[in-house]
């Protein structure tokens, strides 16, 4: 891994708590938890303390909570099975409501249902610092045959914070289940109350990739898509990995405490990069809202540059950032949330700092990237010279 590593937001590397955690468990348990023998009764022990620990952190009932094998895997599971549970009493194809700068699943989860079954989505727009509009979205919700309206807590990408009260206040109002995706912000907000259906990711609070949280209200309707299994309260198939469980609950355990003390220091770090880089970078335009915003993520993006070669030669450079779309596998793709933003789409760069980020690095990063951006300018214009 490069030093330093200014990609938090995609994955954080393991919590040292939940790698002793992960490998003990390893020991203990590795046993199928379904089983009635001393093993299966001590795995099944270690998976409801998991359980438990992580719903508290999150306000959720353990028996609200099942354990996914993505953040990914828990939103498209939570947005199937909302929709297929409430779609027979809706006497039509339904409806479903999505802000414009969801993550790709939430955005691929309505496209599907769309050409699946004719589900209509209507997908309602941000203003330029990102922000979801909340008329436009409690004017959508009074469509007929309204099913599921979904809302991030806090983008992914430029870290704006989302009116998700103000979202479900109107979703209350008119009986419609909200989806919150709190990938982006566990550990950093707390979890807002209301919520109909929850899904989040362990990989972004320094748990082991492969564990997502898909967490299902007392009351909600919603029905299993896919094939039936009695795995994870019959919401997930498969055998669920109990070390890797056990490691997302004590590193988002460790997260809640140690977030809490670096933010300061993070928010002082990006306001830093937020100031610097229009001062330093001509033609740079930093995106998002600089007050209600997670601590740790900053985007911005610069004019006659391709946001890849940026990622390249800061690499090479020892920063580790991001591009593109951001929660897109391929992240060449133009980034669908600053489209959504009216603001520029290439030429952008994403840093998201870990809680160890030091003053030292941000400002080794604003000294290298003015001539990194010169440098690429200057061989884009020789290419079209040619």
């Amino acid at each position: 891994m490069s030093v330093p590593y200014f990609d938090a937001a995609s994955a954080e590397p393991l919590h040292p708590r939940a790698r002793d955690a992960l490998l003990a468990a390893l020991d203990d348990g590795w046993a199928d938890p379904a089983r009635l023998h001393r093993e299966g009764r001590r795995a099944r022990l270690l998976l409801d303390r998991a359980r438990e620990s992580v719903a508290a952190e999150l306000g959720a009932r353990p028996d609200e909570l099942s354990f996914t094998t993505s953040g990914t895997q828990a939103v498209h599971l939570a947005v199937l099975g909302a929709v297929q549970a409430r779609q027979s009493a809706a006497r039509g194809p339904g409806h479903v409501v999505t802000s414009a700068v969801e993550h790709s699943s939430v955005l691929n989860a309505a496209d599907w249902l769309a050409r699946r079954s004719g589900t209509e989505v209507t997908t309602t727009g941000v203003d330029r610092l990102g922000r979801a509009d909340v008329g436009a979205f409690a004017e959508a919700l009074r469509q007929d045959r309204t099913l599921l309206a979904c809302l991030q807590t806090a983008n992914h990408e430029v870290a704006t914070i989302q009116p998700v009260a103000d979202v479900i206040e109107a979703c209350a109002r008119r009986g419609v289940p909200l989806l919150v995706d709190a990938a982006a912000s566990v550990g950093w907000l707390p979890v807002p109350a209301g919520w109909s259906l929850l899904a989040a990711s362990a990989r972004k609070w320094g748990g082991p990739a492969g564990v997502g949280i898909l967490a299902v209200s007392k009351g909600v309707r919603w029905r299993e898509p896919l094939p039936a299994d009695d795995r994870e309260n019959h919401r997930v198939p498969g055998f669920p990995n109990v070390p890797a469980v056990l490691a997302a609950a004590e590193a988002l355990s460790a997260a809640r405490g140690e977030r809490g003390v670096s933010s300061g220091a993070l928010r002082a770090h990006t306001d830093r990069i937020r100031a610097a880089v229009p001062e330093l970078v001509p033609d740079s335009v930093v995106h998002g809202d600089p007050d209600q915003r997670l601590p740790h993520i900053v985007t911005f993006s610069c004019l006659y540059v391709d946001g890849e070669a940026l990622v390249t030669e800061l690499d090479r450079a020892g920063f580790s950032v991001s591009s593109g779309s951001a929660c897109v596998s391929d992240t060449r793709q133009p980034s669908h949330v600053l489209a959504a933003m009216g603001v520029l789409t290439h030429g952008n760069v994403r840093v998201s700092l870990l809680g160890d980020a030091t003053s030292q690095s941000v400002e080794e990063f604003l000294d290298v990237l003015p001539p990194i951006v010169a440098r690429v300018r200057e061989t884009v214009r020789a290419t079209s010279a040619t």
